[in-house]
């Protein structure tokens, strides 16, 4: 893009982000980094909408950004606005070393919910990591079992399995014993058919008649192993004038797509607009997400959905630092989490 239009560009992007309102060529005039006149300034406005960038929303002289200029904006123009060692020491305290893997991406989503005032969205594939510590079997009726499974990264899942006859407190035991002597240590990802196979015809007399108790621990794996997709903050779109209520309504009751949206974000800042995802449940939105890895290996993703018109200068560092913090506890690492270009923190608000 010519120098010229990306300056007059960027202003009006900064402009809209502030306002919301659209943005004309005589305020544009006013700034003196843009040191041309209003003429000049209506004939580039002219060619950026002819381009895609810019939108005539009404009758005003006024312009508004598309999402093909906040796009460009974002990807070429922005300058992002440093963490300052306040924000940063905020966020540390909300990450707390001793949490479960499972308990530091929520923390982290939550946190990001409560700063940006938008949606918070993160996916979990921390289990693949895990394994399996323990199994235990609880009646809950007449030939009804609850099968409780606990794996290394914090999480429990449960599920209720029908038998076909009544198991003494002596076979309960020894069910359980087997199941944990086989089972303990043992990487979800390592679940499969074969294994549960292997291990039920290793099992012998009355023990084959649990088969269906050990298949369910093979179902459980498999859950915890599939894309874990997490919504914090769902009331914070419901309060954007900018997002059609019906819109969110619609996206809180299907949100699937989601696991998708977070799945480009493989290294770096990910940005999906609404209008560019024909699947996605809200129009005039942005999700803006980041990778975060344990041990190396890509785990999840977490980011904010919220609208069009948002603070990128400032969001963007957040979920940088915020993916880079939960990188840094998954995978216990000691050494401080980088900001982006190498910043430590602006501390222009402490003094």
């Amino acid at each position: 893009m010519e120098r010229r239009a990306a300056k007059i560009l960027a202003a009006i992007v900064d402009a809209y982000i502030k306002t919301g309102e659209p943005i004309g060529s005589k305020a544009l005039a006013e700034d003196p980094e843009i040191g041309v006149s209003s003429a000049t300034i209506r004939n580039t406005m002219a060619v950026l909408e002819q381009e895609g960038y810019l939108n005539h929303p009404h009758t005003s002289a006024g312009r508004v950004p598309t999402y093909k200029g906040f796009r460009y904006y974002v990807e070429n123009l922005m300058n992002p606005e440093p963490l300052n060692s306040t924000e940063i020491s905020e966020i540390d305290q909300l990450l707390e070393n001793d949490m479960s893997d499972q308990a530091i991406v929520e923390n982290a989503s939550t946190a990001l919910a409560e700063i940006t005032k938008c949606a918070a969205i993160s996916t979990n594939h921390v289990s693949k990591f895990s394994v399996i510590t323990k199994v235990d079997v609880v009646p809950a009726g007449k030939r009804m079992y609850v099968l409780l499974m606990v794996t290394s990264n914090g999480a429990i899942k449960n599920k209720v399995c029908r038998m076909q006859f009544d198991m003494t407190n002596e076979q309960m035991n020894e069910f359980t014993q087997f199941l944990n002597e086989h089972l303990s240590g043992v990487n979800l990802e390592n679940m499969s058919e074969e294994f549960v196979s292997n291990l039920t015809a290793a099992m012998s007399g009355y023990m084959m008649a649990m088969a269906p108790l050990l298949h369910a621990v093979y179902e459980l794996s498999e859950e915890m192993l599939r894309d874990n997709v997490e919504v914090k903050g769902e009331t914070n779109l419901l309060a954007c004038s900018e997002i059609p209520t019906s819109d969110v309504i619609k996206f809180i009751e299907q949100k699937t797509e989601l696991s998708d949206l977070l799945e480009g974000a493989l290294s770096g800042i990910n940005i999906r607009f609404g209008e560019e995802n024909d699947t996605f449940a809200i129009s005039n939105s942005t999700v803006v997400s980041a990778s975060y890895y344990k041990d190396g290996k890509p785990a999840g993703a977490i980011g904010i959905i919220g609208p069009m018109r948002l603070d990128y200068r400032k969001v963007i560092p957040y979920i940088e630092y915020l993916s880079r913090k939960v990188t840094q506890l998954l995978s216990n690492d000691e050494s401080e989490p980088q900001l982006p270009d190498g910043e430590k923190g602006d501390d222009k608000n402490d003094k």
